[in-house]
């Protein structure tokens, strides 16, 4: 079930939901001797698109201390479809698909040298206050913040 969500992730966003895009040139420490990326870059690249995506929204790490919360990584996942290589250029989106009852953040990975997708992914950010309580909702203050 979840990997046929992942597999149709850039679907699953309406128009008019917020999402955010990056361009990076793949550099050479992501690779592997075999010059391709590393698999668990991609998470690094998600969360690069992820962090634009919340700063647009107001919510960047400060923002979101200063309003008493953290939020923290509850599940990742990623589907691997074709592998980038040193140089190639890549565009990662970022997309909220769901507000409540936590933030899932889908992903896809573009890979503009081969016209190809590399990955789709998403990720399940929960929020917790200061001292690390585990609210089961994403508090009303963020997601006034999210509209």
């Amino acid at each position: 079930m979840e990997e046929e969500h992942i597999q149709g992730e850039e679907n699953t966003v309406a128009p008019g939901k917020r999402s955010a895009t990056l361009q990076l040139s793949v550099p050479f420490h992501d690779c592997d001797p075999l010059f391709i990326v590393w698999h668990g870059r991609y998470f690094e690249y998600f969360e690069m698109a992820r962090c634009a995506l919340l700063a647009a929204c107001a919510l960047d790490i400060p923002q979101i201390r200063e309003l008493g919360y953290r939020m923290v990584v509850s599940d990742a996942r990623c589907r691997y479809n074709y592998p980038l290589s040193y140089g190639d250029q890549v565009e990662v989106r970022a997309s909220f698909v769901a507000t409540r009852p936590l933030l899932r953040i889908a992903y896809r990975v573009f890979n503009q040298t081969q016209s190809r997708i590399s990955a789709r992914g998403y990720t399940l950010l929960a929020t917790t206050d200061a001292a690390g309580k585990l609210y089961r909702e994403t508090p009303d203050a963020i997601l006034e913040r999210l509209r």
